[in-house]
C-alpha cells in the first residue's frame, strides 16, 4: 500500500537528454499511484523537461529510441515502445530490453526508495541523481554503453538495446521464477553479472537488492540519458569499480566467486569461444568462467592426441 504523508511535498524531476539522438521519455505510474501531468514526449538532444511528482508517488521512467511519429502523433519506438502507438504512453509499460529508473516517494520514514533496473535488459545509459536531499542520496545507474558488449544471443533491435537472459530463454533459473523464485535459489548468472561488472549499482537480476536500491530524503531528482561522466558519485567519493568489489563481497552470491549454475556456466562458455571465434565477442573475458574456458581449452587440445 502507498501512503500519503500529510505536508509532503512534491518532488522536481528533470530529465536530460545528453545522447546525440532524441529520446521520448516514458512514464508509468504504479498500481495506486496518480498519473503524472504527462506519460511520454520527446526530449531532443541537449534538451532537458521538469515535471511535479507527488509525495507518495511510485512508478517507472525509460527512454524509447528510434522513435518515429507521424504529423498525427501515431507512431512506435524500436526500442522500449510502450505500445499505445503515440507519445504519451497512457498506462503502457515499456517493451523490454528497456533500462528502467524506478520511485517509490515518501516512503517508509519519509524517504523515497529508487533505483536504476536493467532486470527486463538494456536499451540506453541512464543516471540518477537526487538534488538537495538529506541522506545518502547517491547517484545511480548504468554509464556504460551495453549494447556494444552485449552478448549475440542477447542482442535486440539491430544492436540497439540488449536483452535479460530471462527475456531471450525464458527459463526458471534465469527469471528466478517457480522453483527459483527465492534469493537463496536464484542465483546471478554469467549473463547478469556482465550486466553488474558494467553497471555495479544497477539491478542485474531480481534478487539484485542489497547493491542495487538506494533512499534519500526531501530531493528533487535529474534522470540523464547518457550521461557524459565516465563515473558516478557516490555517498563516500569511491568509484563504481570499488564499490563493486564492496557490494559483490557484502552481497551472498553476488560475486565472482559465488554458487552459479553449471548448465549457465557451460552455455555461456560455448557462447562466447563461438563469438570469439567470429569476432562478435569481447576479449576480456569475465573472471567467473576462466577456469570453465580453460578445462574447455585444454580438453580440446587433449582430443587432438587421440
Amino acid at each position: 500500500m502507498l501512503l500519503c504523508f500529510s505536508g509532503a511535498s512534491s518532488a522536481t524531476f528533470t530529465f536530460v537528454n545528453k545522447c546525440n539522438f532524441p529520446v521520448w521519455p516514458g512514464i508509468l505510474s504504479g498500481a495506486g499511484s496518480p498519473p503524472l501531468e504527462t506519460t511520454g514526449f520527446e526530449l531532443a538532444k541537449g534538451e532537458s523537461h521538469s515535471l511535479q511528482v507527488p509525495a507518495g508517488w511510485s512508478g517507472r521512467f525509460w527512454g524509447r529510441s528510434g522513435c518515429s511519429f507521424d504529423s498525427s502523433g501515431r507512431g512506435s519506438c524500436a526500442t522500449a515502445d510502450c505500445g499505445s502507438g503515440e507519445v504519451e504512453c497512457k498506462g503502457g509499460n515499456a517493451a523490454p530490453p528497456a533500462t528502467l529508473a524506478e520511485f517509490t516517494l515518501g516512503g517508509s520514514g519519509s524517504q523515497d526508495f529508487y533505483d536504476v533496473s536493467l532486470v527486463d535488459g538494456y536499451n540506453l545509459p541512464m543516471v540518477i541523481d537526487g538534488i538537495g536531499g538529506s541522506g545518502k542520496c547517491v547517484s545511480t545507474g548504468c554509464t556504460t554503453d551495453l549494447n556494444r558488449q552485449c552478448p549475440a544471443e542477447l542482442r535486440a533491435s539491430g544492436g540497439m538495446a540488449c536483452k535479460s537472459a530471462c527475456e531471450a530463454f525464458g527459463s526458471p533459473e534465469y527469471c528466478c521464477s517457480g522453483a527459483y523464485n527465492s534469493p537463496s535459489a536464484c542465483k546471478p548468472s554469467l549473463y547478469s553479472q556482465i550486466f553488474k561488472n558494467a553497471c555495479p549499482r544497477s539491478y542485474s537480476y531480481a534478487f539484485d537488492d542489497a547493491t542495487s536500491t538506494f533512499t534519500c530524503t526531501g530531493a528533487d531528482y535529474t534522470i540523464t540519458f547518457c550521461p557524459n561522466s565516465p563515473s558516478i558519485k557516490s555517498a563516500t567519493g569511491s568509484s563504481p569499480k570499488s564499490t563493486q568489489a564492496t557490494d559483490n563481497s557484502a552481497t551472498a552470491g553476488s560475486g565472482p566467486g559465488s554458487d552459479s549454475n553449471p548448465t549457465q556456466d557451460t552455455a555461456f562458455t560455448n557462447s562466447w569461444l563461438a563469438n570469439l571465434a567470429i569476432g562478435d565477442s569481447p576479449r576480456c573475458l569475465p573472471s567467473s568462467i576462466i577456469g570453465i574456458t580453460l578445462t574447455v581449452a585444454i580438453s580440446f587440445s587433449l582430443l587432438q592426441f587421440l
